[in-house]
């Protein structure tokens, strides 16, 4: 066990997804998985064990932004021994041509927050996501026919802004989204040597300020969770 994981040695899969709410880790166990076993309930924050399509895989909830997932993060990997790690979750558009429901698979994560600058002082590391594992996705995706937008986005530690129209830098950059986990993830997958890979749908477009209804986020959340599951275990 771990301060935050109360899983057993074993307990937790080599291949892990990472939502942020933990009920979306228990929808995910309770829809894709065949037996999910609740391993963790430390703060709330569920995690589950079960196969896909024959293969061993967990969820775990990671919380709200990079400080809470890196936490999740590192003792996946250093005390569970996680080597493929998906975080899914949800996106606002930076992009006119990024549309809600969309789905976005990021190469690579700028972001805001000082923790990298914690760790590398002055300068400036480039998060980006395994080359195997976005590849498969994008296929996966492409052959589904969803709507797929492969780039970089912001992973921000700031939800409300006070200046809304600051996204607009990144946006003339062709930065497609932001979220608030990825880049923090990559890191340490980068550290540690491990896979990773972050695929998301967009729920909110900063540009047009469309919005999707919980039950529009539902139906493309499943079809990002299936992506992430194929493209991890290399179906």
């Amino acid at each position: 066990m771990s301060i935050h994981l109360n899983a057993e040695p074993g307990q937790i899969a080599e291949t892990v997804l990472l939502p942020g709410d933990p009920l979306r880790a228990k929808h995910i166990a309770e829809t894709f998985l065949t037996d999910p076993v609740l391993h963790n309930t430390v703060r709330g924050m569920h995690g589950y064990t079960g196969t896909y399509k024959g293969k061993k895989v967990s969820v775990q909830g990671t919380g709200m932004g990079i400080a809470s997932s890196m936490i999740y993060v590192s003792e996946l990997i250093t005390q569970y021994g996680c080597k493929n790690l998906i975080r899914v979750g949800t996106a606002g558009s930076y992009q006119a041509d990024v549309h809600v429901r969309d789905i976005v698979l990021a190469q690579a994560a700028c972001t805001d927050s000082n923790i990298n600058n914690i760790r590398f002082g002055a300068k400036n590391f480039a998060p980006i996501a395994d080359f195997g594992l976005l590849m498969r996705a994008y296929q996966i995706a492409r052959e589904r026919g969803h709507a797929t937008h492969v780039g970089n986005i912001m992973s921000s530690d700031t939800f409300y802004h006070d200046d809304f129209d600051q996204y607009k830098i990144w946006a003339d950059f062709g930065v497609l989204a932001v979220e608030m986990e990825a880049a923090g993830l990559y890191t340490l997958a980068a550290k540690h040597g491990v896979k990773a890979l972050t695929v998301l749908t967009i729920s909110d477009h900063l540009v047009t300020r469309e919005e999707t209804t919980a039950e529009e986020r539902q139906l493309t959340f499943n079809a990002m969770i299936e992506i992430a599951l194929d493209a991890a275990l290399g179906e």
